[in-house]
């Protein structure tokens, strides 16, 4: 079992949140207890009324030799800088993968990244890390994604796409096959 800290404690963590108990119960042997949460706004982690913990502020943070985080940040301002700074400190991040998503077992995944409920991730698709890939998305096959990517709900990236790195592609954006998208690019909505 992984015991972990959420990094933030907002509507993204509120959702993580969610999905680790959806996992709990669709996979006992993998669960996964949250052992608190760290953010540098406590009212967002009061709004939400988490069960596990407030453990202070991200920049006071001590890290937990004993756990692994979880980015619970939406922001892409402010997710990189953030974790950069939490891995210089010794702390070791993972991903989650809802237990409704599907994946092919051809594509290669970074184990830091998020997969949402009802996501479909095809044949040979490459992720990289800390990118969070949110509900119902689609990545088609052939696809190559780098790190630092916020894939929002309902997003339909067709195959043989190339995601750079940082980018935040909004909800219901689609691509045609073949695209290349650089990197820290805003794709609307």
């Amino acid at each position: 079992m992984d015991r972990i800290i959420i990094v933030g404690s907002g509507g993204h963590a509120a959702e993580l949140r969610d999905y680790i108990n959806h996992n709990n119960n669709a996979r006992p042997a993998d669960r996964i207890e949250v052992i608190g949460y760290i953010d540098d706004d406590k009212s967002t982690y009061e709004h939400y009324g988490f069960s596990e913990p407030y453990l202070g502020g991200i920049k006071d943070h001590k890290v937990l030799e004993d756990a692994k985080y979880l980015m619970g940040i939406a922001n892409l301002e402010y997710r990189k800088k953030i974790i950069e700074t939490l891995v210089s400190e010794g702390a070791r991040f993972r991903g989650l993968i809802h237990p409704t998503a599907i994946i092919s077992p051809s594509c290669v995944i970074h184990h830091t990244t998020v997969i949402s409920h009802n996501a479909s991730v095809g044949a040979k698709v490459e992720i990289g890390a800390y990118n969070m890939l949110n509900s119902r998305c689609t990545i088609g096959h052939d696809t190559k994604m780098g790190d630092y990517n916020f894939i929002s709900p309902q997003v339909a990236i067709s195959g043989n796409t190339s995601i750079g790195n940082g980018n935040l592609i909004g909800t219901n954006a689609c691509t045609i096959p073949g695209i290349k998208i650089g990197n820290n690019n805003k794709v609307a909505a």
